[in-house]
């Protein structure tokens, strides 16, 4: 009997939960309802989570509840959140892992704690130096991966190596017949421009380069991230910060100034009509719930992140984000992936 997929899941995680997150597993339920490969424990609160899964009558069949007292608040700093949380429903959804009861952890609660527990429960994968945080992006020719975004401020060239590895293997696990394609951000596509640590990075990403493994497509620059013809983005954390928190400020600015013109005469209001199905497609494409779910990379196990203030469909995503990772076998592709390191050097 093949041993099922087992998602541990933060109920009481991130704004609205576990309402939210709830409805979000219902979603996922339906649009999965002829699979019997996983089963999802939630953490947190049982009776609680039991009137909301009542509300919904949901099928638990595929369902845990596992109980937990406590729950790590927005405000809590990471200092307080160690000595605190151990019962906690964000640190036993981590935990599940280590004591084999999950394959993935999925929160919505307190990134920094968040960050801070899992690497400490997990432990970073060996020869591995620095974690990162990869997202999805998307592009002219479907998603892309991206890292770091926001966990390393500062990186060298062997921690770039090691995103580059890490974020293709995340790309493969995430789409299976396709090819990862991985480029450096950097201020221009010469070879000559930037930093001696990325002109580093860019010499060994050549010798790496190859179908086994992915192909390096050299530099990108920022106005080149959404093409496509690269599908894994690496760069420091300061750096991809910026970059994502830049394209979430641009997408808004732009869904938002389309609305307000649409709307501002009869004329405009009347094209709108005429328009509708286009301008569906538009929104679609840069909804930002399609793509929420942050993962952490370079762990002893896979957790991802949910944006806290997202609704039920966004938390809906992360959850179909964390089966198809360990559907993709992201673990095994990894460390696949770092092998290619060794019989380099």
């Amino acid at each position: 009997m093949t041993k099922k997929i087992t998602i541990a899941i933060d109920a009481m995680g991130g704004e609205n939960a576990p309402k939210k997150n709830i409805e979000g597993l219902n979603i996922f339920l339906k649009k999965n309802k002829s699979k019997k490969d996983f089963i999802v424990h939630l953490y947190g609160d049982k009776k609680i989570i039991d009137e909301e899964i009542l509300k919904l009558n949901i099928n638990n069949d595929l369902i845990k509840v596992v109980h937990t007292d406590g729950v790590v608040s927005d405000e809590e700093t990471p200092l307080t959140a160690i000595k605190n949380s151990k019962n906690t429903s964000m640190w036993n959804s981590i935990k599940a892992q280590i004591d084999g009861d999950a394959d993935i952890s999925l929160s919505a609660g307190n990134t920094g704690v968040l960050f801070v527990i899992s690497k400490m429960i997990l432990k970073m994968m060996k020869d591995v130096s620095k974690p990162a945080l990869a997202g999805l992006w998307p592009s002219k020719k479907g998603m892309s991966v991206v890292l770091d975004l926001g966990a390393n401020i500062e990186c060298n060239e062997k921690n770039l190596i090691d995103f580059s590895e890490m974020g293709s293997a995340l790309y493969k696990s995430i789409f299976p017949s396709e090819k990862p394609n991985v480029a450096l951000l950097n201020i221009g596509s010469e070879e000559i421009k930037g930093t001696e640590i990325l002109k580093k990075t860019y010499s060994e990403l050549k010798n790496l380069s190859g179908d086994e493994n992915f192909i390096f497509n050299g530099y990108i620059e920022g106005n080149k991230i959404m093409n496509g013809e690269s599908n894994v983005i690496v760069t420091d954390g300061f750096t991809g910060n910026i970059a994502l928190k830049t394209a979430e400020g641009t997408a808004k600015f732009l869904t938002d100034s389309l609305k307000k013109s649409l709307s501002e005469n009869i004329f405009s209001k009347l094209s709108l009509v005429f328009s509708y199905f286009s301008l569906k497609k538009f929104k679609s494409k840069l909804d930002p719930r399609k793509y929420n779910g942050a993962i952490f990379l370079g762990l002893n196990g896979p957790v991802v992140k949910s944006h806290g203030g997202t609704d039920a469909i966004g938390f809906y995503y992360s959850i179909d984000l964390c089966y198809r990772i360990i559907k993709g076998n992201l673990m095994h592709q990894i460390k696949n992936n770092l092998s290619h390191l060794d019989v380099k050097d």
